[in-house]
């Protein structure tokens, strides 16, 4: 995953949406590795590598993700078609759209 998506995650992350959230979402890209985002009381995080024990593991393309986030697909449309393999929380995937809204 190139540092310039990350670099938008911050700039499109919603502090507001994040509060009261105590949370880690582990990503592992098929085309980029493991990345994880610690969303914790209105602040984000993100660290490369595998976390210990996420709230919500995701296996996907950089390209899915970024579907996802600009609103072309949606989650539960990316996990029908296989695009996208959750474990753990998956409910916490649906709210990626609200915690990284479009612009």
């Amino acid at each position: 995953m190139s540092d310039t998506t990350l670099d938008k995650l911050h700039a499109r992350f919603d502090p507001e949406a994040a509060q009261g959230m105590d949370e880690v979402f582990q990503f592992h890209f098929s085309d980029a590795g493991d990345h994880y985002l610690v969303v914790k009381e209105g602040t984000l995080e993100v660290c490369e590598g595998e976390h210990d024990d996420p709230s919500v593991s995701l296996s996907l393309s950089t390209e899915t993700l970024r579907g996802v986030m600009k609103g072309e697909i949606s989650g539960m449309g990316a996990f029908m078609s296989g695009k996208l393999k959750a474990t753990g929380n998956v409910m916490l995937a649906t709210r990626l759209g609200s915690l990284f809204p479009a612009d």
